[in-house]
């Protein structure tokens, strides 16, 4: 007979929330951490200090959006090495080039998988928007 309080346990999932990364525009969280896997929502270029986007380009969005993962990482207790999956969206795939040069900074070696996905818009004007998945 399996011991349904251990099952119970994976299934269990805790709220991530930082001022340090911009707070949710909608009924979402900004991570939930489950088990050992952390899911980080998508994330787009809005300062958490402005509460609105700020940057223009590509490159300042990106780093943007990775200040802000940064920040949701550090508060689950979890870092860039451990991100085993992004998933990012452009609204111009003109934009990978720059884009992939600001993510290489972060990710140099052990990267994670990775998809891009061009799109037509993102929320409030982006550029960018990027989500992953990280495990301890």
């Amino acid at each position: 007979m399996r011991n349904l309080g251990s099952k119970k346990s994976l299934f269990m999932k805790k709220i991530i929330q930082t001022s340090e990364a911009p707070a949710a525009i909608g009924p979402y969280s900004q991570a939930i951490e489950s088990g050992n896997i952390l899911f980080v929502s998508g994330q787009i270029p809005i300062s958490p200090k402005e509460g609105k986007i700020v940057s223009t380009t590509i490159a300042e969005q990106t780093e943007q959006v990775f200040s802000n993962i940064e920040a949701i990482l550090k508060s689950a207790g979890y870092s860039f090495q451990q991100v085993v999956k992004t998933t990012v969206f452009l609204t111009d795939m003109s934009h990978f080039a720059t884009m992939n040069e600001v993510y290489k900074k972060y990710f140099t070696e052990n990267c994670p998988a990775r998809s891009t996905i061009a799109v037509k818009e993102l929320p409030q004007g982006a550029l960018v928007e990027i989500e992953l998945i990280a495990t301890k």
